[in-house]
């Protein structure tokens, strides 16, 4: 008789693979559309299919019900994550990035970083009970600050990458962030280590004759500096500069195929990651130094420019640990702990942390003449706030909670006990460090959509009641839509009217008055009325037998009305090797206006600036490809691939 076999593991792939998979058939219109972070979606997931809720994912059984167990894995995973994050932010980098760039860096990792470290220190300080007023209690908000200092590489994909990015953030500011947010990853050590070696030998409770801030002071200089930070920088430099020759070495003399090319980056992240963490020294850090000396000479990125593997495994990467995260975080203990910290003195804590550790330094350093002249990245006081306000906690923050564990579990005295002085830092951390990582991951992850809802929805609605104003007898219902002709108040985001569930203009949502034929300088020919039909469209279209040419916008236009109108040939979008498709020359008829075969039924652009655009970019279709997808071009949800046939001359422009 068949069994079921209802384990852990096959639960876990069932839900893992089942979630991936759903959110992959909506990440476009999430992510380019609607601008919402994977982080955060992944999040509410986690906290779904958690035991809290569905209880599909048990991370305590999965560590045989050992809370340390549940951290080592929980550390364990948010390494695996951050190098090779790490990694590909420094392959990510021009070439010599952080040689020209260390003015910058140096402001950013140096004096600002240092006071995000402090201002968050003493709000912690300030608001957290069980601390104290004395000097102790302050070394222990040290700890908390440390944590929550670096900004996540992670998170800050959301302004680095994608469609907002590409129209809102300069690419000298992105690179900036990239390697800002890289390097201070690694950095946090110093500020961590300082204050728990501190705790440690300062103390009243240190149980031996070498107490004192002389022993903690010259280990934190050899042990954290030296042999975690100089160590880790120059083994990340030896192994990347040795990884690039290699892999030029066998590249030349064709002993590498192209697999085995676009993975090298992950394989040298887990490599990196696991030799550093086999000795002991800062695996991020070099990671991401790694990374950049690999790609020292630009060709490594530039050969992988136009590769999907590396954000591919970014993206799985993403989404599993923030379910991760969704399902092993303490959400009990924001309401009820040991420590004094009620969920009102949480919210306030992380508000404040959200808003004064990192934006007003930013900013100072900005309006300080010497300080916009080291960052001449941020142009603007726009874009100093901007700067400030996007600097997420996330994985680096969960991170280092538990490397802080970690390092108090061995403070334990004699009998196994904690010492009594630090016996509620351990709760304190764990408590104020989760609830700021999701405080950041929920407020960075909608503050683009909802900055973008606040600024279009009232201009939509008063455009939306403008008109109906203006034609007060006319019926803007849905059952009435056709018949009325009149626009109905549209949610526009990103500068595209979309529909809710599909991204797409609905038919009912353009104007009725469409723009004339001169106005875009084409002839249309046997045009069909698709929003008549209710057919959702982006844009208005020609109908060219099985073909559908939609109208250009209007760039292209002015392209076309600047072009010869005798353009006869262009390139075929598979590339050279493959035969090239042509437009039946007929133009009294424009039934007779067909493609070949294989092109049937696929969008077509016939405008020169649509030709010189696809021609630029760097996501054109492989040889053999059928498929296109609303990121290989800057065409948005719903948009017709760009398919181009040898002779146009039946399409009068």
């Amino acid at each position: 008789m068949p069994a079921l076999a209802i384990t852990n593991f096959n639960i876990v792939l069932s839900v893992l693979g089942g979630w991936i998979s759903l959110f992959g058939l909506v990440s476009y219109l999430c992510k380019e559309s609607y601008y919402m972070s994977e982080a955060f979606i992944s999040l509410l997931v986690g906290v779904a299919f958690s035991p809290r809720a569905a209880n599909f994912i048990r991370p305590l059984a999965y560590a045989d019900y050992d809370p340390l167990t549940l951290q080592a894995i929980t550390l364990a995973f948010s390494r695996l994550v951050l190098g090779v994050q790490l990694v590909l932010a420094g392959v990510q980098l021009p070439s010599r990035y952080l040689h020209q760039q260390w003015r910058p860096l140096s402001m950013l990792l140096g004096p600002i970083m240092f006071m995000m470290w402090i201002a968050t220190s003493l709000l912690v300080w300030a608001l957290v009970p069980s601390f104290g007023p004395n000097g102790i209690g302050f070394l222990k908000a040290l700890v908390v600050g440390s944590c929550v200092t670096p900004t996540d590489p992670v998170l800050s994909n959301v302004i680095v990458k994608g469609r907002f990015a590409d129209h809102n953030v300069p690419k000298e500011l992105q690179r900036i962030i990239v390697a800002e947010s890289g390097a201070n990853d690694g950095l946090g050590y110093p500020f961590l280590f300082f204050a728990l070696y501190l705790i440690k030998y300062v103390g009243h409770d240190y149980p031996g004759d070498g107490a004192g801030s002389g022993r903690a002071m010259a280990l934190w200089f050899y042990e954290t500096w030296v042999y975690t930070i100089i160590l880790s920088i120059v083994y990340g430099a030896a192994v990347g500069w040795i990884a690039k020759e290699l892999l030029h070495w066998a590249e030349e003399r064709k002993f590498v195929d192209r697999e085995s090319f676009l993975v090298f980056a992950i394989s040298l992240a887990l490599f990196i990651t696991g030799t550093c963490g086999m000795i002991g020294s800062d695996d991020v850090l070099a990671c991401f130094i790694a990374g950049n000396v690999f790609t020292w000479d630009d060709w490594f990125r530039l050969e992988t420019l136009d590769d999907s593997l590396q954000p591919t495994i970014d993206m799985l990467l993403n989404v599993t640990i923030f379910m991760w995260y969704g399902a092993v975080c303490p959400w009990e203990m924001f309401l009820r702990n040991g420590v004094g910290m009620q969920i009102y003195r949480l919210i306030v804590l992380g508000i404040l942390v959200l808003l004064v550790r990192r934006l007003p330094w930013v900013f100072i350093a900005h309006k300080i003449p010497w300080g916009r002249k080291m960052i001449p990245q941020i142009e603007g006081a726009k874009q100093a706030i901007f700067v400030g306000f996007f600097g997420p906690v996330g994985v680096s923050a969960i991170f280092y909670l538990y490397i802080t564990l970690e390092f108090l579990r061995g403070m334990d005295g004699p009998d196994g006990k904690p010492r009594e002085d630090v016996k509620d830092l351990a709760e304190t951390v764990t408590v104020v460090v989760w609830f700021i990582a999701i405080c950041s991951i929920v407020v960075h992850g909608l503050s683009i959509p909802v900055g973008k809802l606040g600024f279009h929805l009232p201009r939509t609605l008063s455009k939306g009641l403008k008109s109906g104003a203006a034609s007060p007898s006319r019926s803007v219902l849905p059952d009435s839509r056709r018949s009325s002709g009149g626009p109905l108040p549209s949610f526009n985001i990103g500068g595209r009217v979309s529909s809710f569930f599909t991204g797409r203009t609905p038919g009912w949502a353009r104007p009725a008055e469409r723009q004339s034929d001169d106005e875009h300088g084409t002839e249309r020919h046997g045009e069909t009325d698709y929003s008549q039909q209710g057919i959702p469209l982006t844009r208005p279209v020609y109908r060219i037998d099985g073909t559908i040419i939609r109208n250009p916008p209007a760039s292209d236009t002015d392209a076309v009305e600047s072009e010869p109108k005798d353009v006869a040939a262009v390139d075929n979008v598979e590339g050279p090797s493959q035969s090239q498709s042509r437009l039946d020359t007929t133009p009294t008829n424009s039934s007779n206006t067909t493609l070949d075969d294989g092109r049937r039924g696929r969008g077509v652009s016939a405008t020169p600036a649509a030709r010189e655009a696809m021609g630029s970019k760097s996501h054109s279709r492989a040889p053999g490809r059928s498929i296109w997808f609303p990121d290989d071009n800057s065409q948005g949800v719903g948009s017709a691939p760009t398919l181009v046939g040898e002779n146009t001359a039946g399409v009068k422009q």
